[in-house]
This record gives C-alpha cells, structure tokens and sequence, in this order.
C-alpha cells in the first residue's frame, strides 16, 4: 500500500523536524551524560506526536524542548545521576539555532514563558492532567490512574485545558496553528 501524507505528517514534517539538529545540540551540551541521544529525541517525538493526536499544540518549538528536558532528568534519575538545574529555565540562547540572532532567541524565550504562564493559569486539577498528558506524554488511562479520577474526566480535563490555553495565547494576540 503506498504511503499517504496525514495531516500529522505534515505537521510534523513542518512544526517539529525543523528543531531537530538545535534539540539535539541542546541536550548535548546541558545533558553530557546522556550517550544515546537519538533514543532521548526518538522518545521526545514520540511524545510531542501522541500530544498532537489529543489536540493542537500551540508552540512546538518550546513544547519539544520541554518534553525533551523532562525526559532527561528522567533518564538521569534512572542512571542515579544528579541533575543540577542552573536557574531551571530553558536558556533561549542554547535552544535557538546556531543561526539565530537575539531577536530570535529573545522572541523564543518569550514565547516559552507564555507558555508555561498559560498551563500556570489553569485550574489546580486541569494543571494536573495537562502536564501528566501533553508535558510527561502519559496516556489517558495512566493519568486517571496515578491522579484517582475517571478517564473521562481527564478527557473532559485536556478539552477545558485545551481551550483555556488557546483563549489564553488568543487574548495576547498570539496565533495558534487551527486558528
């Protein structure tokens, strides 16, 4: 059967491969422990990929770093390694690519705080069942499980999550990608 493009595969091709070679000089340099970095970026896209399938994301630059990170300190954890936060935010200069200027770096950073100013601003359980679904990638089941809700609450959570976080970018005059 010849492959047919989805619309995923576009978005994909165009939201998040772009990033690919800044990502992977990234977790190079803050994560020097971590050898096998195709698994870490292999992992990472699988995630941003079952997070897009639940809905739009609205920055997948900073989403992929984010989710990059977080599987990393997982992966440190698991190799008993310290993690040593320097200041615990996504330096903009070190995400950019090497061509960036600082306009770019600094429209990046910007963007990457109004992201998490957007997941900040939900309510303390819809907070919960966002990041465990579209930051840590944990399925629907798993979330309910872990935080003792039904799975359709966290279905019910990720939409009100979903369209907090659109009105949220929307009213700051930021364009999401459905828009």
């Amino acid at each position: 059967m010849p492959y047919k493009e989805t619309e995923q595969s576009l978005w994909f091709v165009d939201a998040v491969l772009p990033h690919e070679a800044g990502l992977r000089r990234w977790i190079k340099s803050r994560f020097s422990a971590i050898r096998d970095v195709d698994d870490l970026i292999q992992e990472t896209f699988s995630r941003i990929l079952k997070a897009h399938e639940s809905g739009p994301i609205p920055n997948p630059q900073a989403f992929l770093f984010v989710v990059s990170r977080n599987l990393a300190i997982n992966k440190l954890r698991r190799m008993n390694l310290e993690y040593s936060p320097e200041g615990e935010r996504l330096d903009p200069l070190v995400l950019a690519d090497e061509m960036a200027g600082p306009f770019e770096s600094t429209a990046l950073q910007e963007e990457i705080d109004q992201l998490v100013s957007a997941i900040q601003s939900l309510p303390d359980r819809c907070r919960q069942v966002m990041t465990l679904r579209k930051i840590y990638g944990l399925s629907q089941k798993e979330v309910a499980a872990k935080l003792g809700i039904s799975e359709h609450t966290v279905e019910a959570q990720i939409g009100i999550g979903m369209r907090k976080c659109t009105a949220f970018f929307h009213q700051r005059g930021y364009k999401t990608r459905n828009t």
